[in-house]
């Protein structure tokens, strides 16, 4: 029993000693060049990612601030049929909204259909501006895991082929760390696939938000101009 003991001590001792001497340097540089190529793409591809997430985010924030009061004070300039200071009002304010309100202000005294119509170009004008380079978050979401696994195939069949070409002869110990190296590619592309694809979800959620409160904007000032004067 205390041999036992004494043994599984040992290969404890072993596996520990293996896991302190494993690190994703290690992994990244044992396993070639074809290995190290991949995760540089996949390293270029999360940059991209991040930086598209994040400069989306802050436009996307900054387009959803709006003062509570503009909707009320363009109406009282339009009910006074002051539109000029409409204009420079919706000229001040940064945003979409203020945008499409002031494209429906010039066309006041056109039918309402116009109105509408104009207002609705501008807002997909705005909506194009909001979703500016997300799909190439869509689009690193998939292709990520799929160039991780390329690595981890190339990185197979170079092992395998070195147990051909060795005659049977090669060792359990080099082959099984050469798997395990080219493995770390689908592990990297799938953590670049994963940030991604929720990056690009949470700027969808975030850009529909915007759109229903410029939509809700629209239909408030399109009932303005049905009120009576």
């Amino acid at each position: 029993m205390l041999l036992f003991q004494e043994a599984s001590q040992e290969v404890v001792d072993e596996i520990l000693t293996e896991e302190k001497t494993l690190s994703v340097v290690d992994l990244i540089v044992n396993g070639g060049t074809g290995s190290i190529v991949i995760i540089l793409i996949l390293f270029v591809l999360l940059f991209v990612a991040l930086y598209i997430y994040f400069e989306r985010i802050f436009a996307i924030k900054a387009a959803s601030r709006i003062d509570k009061n503009f909707m009320n004070q363009i109406k009282d300039h339009v009910s006074n049929g002051k539109l000029e200071s409409a204009k420079i009002l919706c000229a001040q304010t940064d945003s979409p909204v203020a945008r499409l309100t002031e494209k429906g202000i010039s066309r006041i005294g056109k039918p309402l259909e116009d109105i509408n119509k104009a207002i609705e170009n501008a807002g997909t004008l705005e909506v194009y501006k909001l979703e500016k380079n997300v799909s190439i978050l869509a689009t690193v979401a998939g292709a990520a895991p799929m160039i991780g696994f390329l690595g981890t195939v190339i990185g197979m069949i170079i092992a395998f082929h070195q147990m051909a070409t060795s005659g049977g002869q090669a060792e359990m110990g080099q082959l099984a760390s050469g798997i395990y190296t080219a493995m770390t590619t689908t592990v990297a592309g799938l953590v670049v696939g994963i940030i991604a694809y929720i990056g690009y979800n949470h700027l969808v959620v975030r850009t529909e938000k915007v759109v229903h409160n410029m939509e809700a904007h629209a239909v408030e000032f399109l009932d303005l101009l049905n009120e009576p004067i």
